[in-house]
């Protein structure tokens, strides 16, 4: 009789071990779908966010916002979800891949497995972004930001402050980059500093070459020699 205790006993325990697992991948599931709603709602009519129950499987669609395959709460899991099902070493994340909705529409995917604390995959949360709208928006962005080939490599204008205090801000600049005090580099690297400054157009100011001469602690006649 003890023995028969003993047994009814553990069955019991495994019972109600069995019950908070499955209480336990419920509640889980539930907070997974305040994440797809909350996502779903970011995006409006842009990404589809689907919450999978992959604990049955032909029943799999819990949430869906943002519907744009057609599918309805109940359908049955995608691939990706019975890979998940049959191979709990599945990649828990699949970031990104293209993908299409049902009418032709190019998507772009990414899906998320969630498991349990056993380790196994019980839900996905997948999210589809219908790129077919982006594609003319990307496409005006790209017209609106192209400059003319023609001037790409010599601009017409750099869009500078040309006082004596930026061209001053400017030689500190170049000449930190090389570690030094403008007046202690060397007269290759205040060479290479005038002539860079000669290319960005600071000789276009018309007291320029002589505030460049007190900077680097030379004269005007070397600044203009170094600049050739």
């Amino acid at each position: 009789m003890e023995h028969l205790a003993d047994g009814a006993e553990k069955a019991e325990h495994r019972g109600a071990s069995a019950g908070d697992a499955t209480e336990a991948d419920e509640h889980l599931i539930r907070e997974a779908e305040k994440i797809a709603v909350a996502l779903g709602r970011m995006f409006p009519g842009l990404c589809e966010v689907v919450l999978h129950d992959l604990r049955d499987p032909r029943r799999a669609i819990r949430v869906i916002e943002n519907n744009l395959s057609g599918r309805e709460i109940g359908d049955s899991a995608t691939e990706l979800g019975l890979a998940r099902i049959a191979d709990p070493e599945y990649p828990s994340i699949i970031q990104n891949y293209p993908n299409q909705f049902p009418d032709g529409r190019p998507a772009k995917s990414t899906s998320i497995g969630i498991r349990n604390a056993a380790g196994r995959y019980i839900a996905a949360l997948c999210l589809n972004l219908d790129v077919s709208v982006l594609s003319p928006v990307t496409l005006a962005l790209s017209n609106l930001v192209a400059t003319d080939t023609e001037h790409r490599e010599q601009p017409l204008e750099t869009l500078r402050d040309r006082t004596a205090r930026e061209l001053r801000r400017t030689v500190e600049a170049l000449a930190a980059q090389r570690a030094a005090a403008p007046r202690s580099l060397s007269r290759e690297d205040k060479k290479a500093l005038v002539r860079q400054l000669h290319r960005d157009g600071y000789f276009d100011s018309r007291d320029a070459a002589q505030t460049i001469a007190d900077l680097l602690g030379v004269s005007r006649a070397t600044v203009y020699n170094y600049a050739k």
